[in-house]
């Protein structure tokens, strides 16, 4: 099998290719390793991947339409696994551009690229950001989600919508995977985890928004890894209602989470636990554009695929914390 993976220096297309490396696929990897983080952390995670024959990384711009034609001309690829987007909800408020560039032209061109690549199955990142300030939980599928409050929810959404109008008109199977707060080794530095961590080793306080009444659906990496495996192995047949949407494209929406959410403090605790310090907090108001809480709803991802987290907070922060120790000394 031939994958080709968007966002492969990223935290998840990284543990993603990884995985598959391991299994003795062909792997091509391609990201622009922009700076909204350390460009450092996607090169050492680049290094691990170059140490298998069987892949290759291009560094490449979802957005250049011309090389991404290129890319798909020169090589067919059996699955295609879109994960390079430009995060963070509180970014997307102050630099629009960079989400409408790499979330919206930039999938574009990935469904323009399996459009014409004859690609067997694209799975594509979406995210619980979709659902905004939903109150119903868990969160399902099935919800309306009409109402983002966040220019990066709202790409999400596009990216969704985009997407199967592609599998109907050009019965491309594609399924989109609703992430739900990943973390673990190898993580991103803009997330909340990753932040506290470092600012407790330092000794610095902690910004914990909305007072730390805030509930989230962690899930540890392995366990999205072997989700996303799961999924890549069941492309979707046209005719099949897509859960229950009424659609007969070969589309595919599911959410992926821990299915069992987690109070920020509880987060904090574990944490501290683990680090062997307790942390300052600077209790502050809700930040615009985020939400309270996130729940998935995963019934559908394991009646179709068998999916079943199984890693506790308290192991993947244990191993998280171990990671950060051993990367960072």
């Amino acid at each position: 099998m031939n994958y080709l993976i968007t966002g492969a220096a990223g935290f998840i297309g990284f543990h993603l290719a990884q995985a598959l490396l391991r299994q003795g696929a062909q792997v091509t990897g391609i990201d622009n390793l922009n700076d909204y983080y350390d460009p450092r952390l996607k090169k050492a995670r680049l290094k691990q991947l170059e140490k298998y024959d069987h892949f290759t990384f291009d560094l490449l711009d979802l957005a250049d339409r011309e090389r991404m034609r290129a890319l798909f001309q020169s090589q067919r690829f059996d699955v295609v696994v879109n994960l390079a987007a430009q995060a963070g909800v509180r970014y997307s408020i102050d630099n629009p551009d960079a989400y409408v560039d790499s979330n919206l032209t930039g999938f574009a061109n990935v469904l323009e690229g399996c459009r014409n690549g004859k690609v067997g199955h694209l799975v594509y990142a979406s995210s619980s950001s979709v659902y905004g300030q939903n109150r119903k939980m868990p969160f399902s599928v099935t919800d309306a989600v009409d109402h983002p409050v966040s220019l990066y929810a709202a790409t999400k959404k596009s990216n969704e919508l985009m997407a199967h109008a592609y599998a109907h008109l050009y019965s491309i199977p594609v399924t989109g995977l609703r992430f739900f707060t990943v973390y673990g080794p190898w993580g991103r530095p803009d997330m909340a985890y990753f932040k506290f961590t470092k600012a407790i080793l330092e000794g610095k306080s902690i910004d914990v928004y909305n007072h730390g009444n805030m509930r989230r659906d962690f899930t540890y990496i392995d366990d999205i890894v072997k989700g996303v495996v799961k999924v890549m192995e069941r492309p979707p047949v046209a005719g099949e209602k897509n859960n229950d949407s009424g659609s007969s494209a070969p589309y595919r929406l599911y959410n992926i989470g821990n299915n069992e959410p987690v109070e920020l403090g509880c987060f904090i605790e574990v944490l501290e636990r683990h680090l062997g310090q307790k942390a300052v907090k600077n209790m502050l108001p809700m930040q615009p554009g985020d939400v309270p809480a996130t729940y998935a709803d995963i019934d559908s991802l394991a009646a179709d695929t068998g999916f079943k987290p199984q890693t506790s907070i308290d192991e993947g922060l244990g191993r998280f914390v171990d990671w950060y120790r051993e990367f960072y000394g």
